[in-house]
């Protein structure tokens, strides 16, 4: 099994501290034997710090389920991740969105 794999896994695991899922840019993968997997993972919301031991068998484990194609899955792993300003921009955007995606759209379209 790849690391990016047991990584994507691994973002469905919870903070033990907080209840926080792992982003995947904070689970590094150590190593592994086997199906035992080492990992360090840092949880953004509450800044603990973990060591994890996991047993992953590659014939229970399953398939990443998505909807995405795999062009759509490749451009979208190796796209750069979010500015903290882009989110800014959104944020104010919503903050004063009422809504309404027909003026939205007709405006855009002008």
């Amino acid at each position: 099994m790849e690391e990016a794999t047991i990584k994507q896994l691994m973002t469905s695991a919870k903070c033990s501290g907080c209840g926080q899922r792992y982003e995947i840019d904070n689970i590094e993968v150590l190593g592994h034997h086997d199906d035992l997997w080492f990992m360090s993972v840092f949880c953004m919301a509450c800044r603990a710090h973990y060591l994890v031991a996991a047993v992953v068998d590659e014939e229970t484990a399953g398939e990443i389920v998505t909807d995405l194609s795999v062009a759509e899955l490749k451009k979208f792993r190796d796209a750069d991740g979010l500015k903290a300003d882009e989110v800014l921009d959104m944020h104010n955007f919503l903050k004063e969105f009422d809504g309404n995606f027909s003026r939205l759209f007709n405006r855009r379209k002008a």
